[in-house]
């Protein structure tokens, strides 16, 4: 029976944003030839076991196998029952024996004076010979393997590991018909080991998987920011989803949450637009920034998803909060529309004025909505409306725009300090 000692030469980490990670380890052993043991240490306990792939040339692979039982006191404790011990107590005395039981309150051992019930209280600490055999310090892969010839060859392992996530972060400042935008993205690490100087990609989109249900092993998260002058990641296209490379490795600690700076801060050009939803907001008027994520507009690069949080500087010079919202994976030049928050000196009300019964199947219905502007200047505000059935409408006090099948939307102007009413008739039927 031999054991290979090893040398990492690379790893690379591939994190997508659904608590997956794909991690490819290679490192160099050094064979004889014949049947051997090959421990791989340090891989990540969130491990998908199914998932390991193992790669060498001229190597056959007997026997696989994932070795999770690590060491902990209640494990110890477990294999040491009919086992001698020894304690040592408060003020000096040492008691020794055979284990025979144990609880979070008492220890029971068998002695040269009968048996002993110890209270865990009393003990300072506990002398145990030797590591139980089947009890490991750290999560190992294991193979059993034939090798056709003696020499150093490179080994490739593979493998998935849940508990493993990223997003993205965004963050505007608000000046004028212009937002000053970056963006950075947070890896969370907590999938049970750390990856030293690891080549790291980053997937924006969610692969297919058949779930099954695990058990999650919570842990504190310590946060590391990235410095402001590391590397940019390369975006690309990769099947249908976008991989970032970053440029240059990095180590991800196991529990840590670190911060890399994504987009560096770019002007965009944006377009501040009120928007009123009677059915869903009642007489609140959403305050929105829009922006085309195009080269026109200051972007042009895929957008994965995350939140956006808005900043505008105050008379004295200090960025107070805006609002936040949160984007979806966003192609280059699709429509991003942030939502921060009401507008305060704007007020909608929507009222049915008039509802008749034409027949069983057909209705008309004359509606009034009220916007009032309490600015100093003025707005125009984008007034949805959405219609079921077969409609029609009968008669309008201002021009609309059909946006589909039960959707339309009127955009009057409303002057400062003062009220405009939409009004329409419509023709619904079933």
């Amino acid at each position: 029976m031999t054991f290979l000692l090893c040398l990492i030469l690379s790893v690379r980490v591939t994190v997508y944003n659904s608590n997956l990670g794909l991690i490819k380890d290679t490192r160099t052993f050094n064979f004889e030839k014949g049947k051997q043991k090959i421990e791989f240490k340090d891989v990540a306990s969130s491990i998908d076991p199914t998932s390991v792939s193992f790669k060498a040339s001229h190597i056959e692979i007997l026997e696989q196998n994932y070795e999770y039982d690590l060491v902990s006191p209640v494990k110890l404790f477990k294999k040491y029952i009919d086992h001698k011990i020894t304690l040592f107590m408060k003020e000096g005395k040492i008691e020794e024996g055979i284990l025979l039981s144990f609880n979070d309150k008492n220890i029971t051992l068998k002695s040269r004076d009968g048996i002993k019930i110890i209270e865990r209280d009393e003990i300072i600490h506990t002398n145990l010979p030797k590591l139980p055999e089947g009890l490991i310090t750290r999560p190992t892969l294991m193979w059993w393997v034939y090798s056709k010839s003696s020499g150093k060859k490179e080994c490739e392992v593979s493998y998935l590991t849940e508990n493993i996530n990223w997003h993205a972060e965004y963050t505007g400042i608000l000046k004028d018909s212009e937002l000053d935008f970056s963006g950075w993205v947070s890896v969370n690490n907590r999938s049970g080991a750390t990856y030293p100087d690891a080549k790291l990609k980053l997937v924006a989109g969610k692969p297919h998987r058949i779930e099954k249900p695990r058990p999650r092993f919570m842990r504190e998260a310590k946060i590391e920011a990235a410095a402001l002058a590391v590397p940019r990641f390369e975006e690309r296209a990769f099947f249908e989803y976008h991989i970032y490379d970053l440029k240059e490795p990095t180590t991800i600690k196991d529990n840590e949450e670190k911060q890399i700076r994504f987009i560096p801060s770019t002007q965009v050009k944006i377009k501040k637009v009120y928007v009123y939803d009677g059915r869903k907001r009642a007489k609140s008027v959403e305050v929105r920034l829009e922006f085309k994520n195009s080269e026109e507009s200051g972007l042009g690069i895929p957008l994965p998803e995350g939140k956006v949080r808005v900043y505008k500087e105050d008379t004295d010079g200090s960025l107070e909060f805006a609002g936040e919202d949160k984007i979806s994976h966003t192609p280059k030049d699709e429509l991003v529309s942030l939502w921060l928050g009401d507008a305060f000196d704007l007020v909608g009300e929507r009222k049915i004025m008039k509802d008749s019964k034409i027949t069983d199947r057909v209705r008309e219905q004359e509606i009034e909505i009220s916007l009032r502007n309490h600015k100093s200047s003025k707005v125009k505000i984008k007034v949805i409306e959405h219609l079921f059935g077969d409609w029609e409408i009968l008669k309008y006090s201002y021009p609309f725009e059909k946006k589909d099948a039960y959707t339309i939307e009127f955009n009057p102007e409303i002057a400062a300090n003062s009220e405009e009413k939409v009004k329409y008739k419509v023709r619904i039927s079933w």
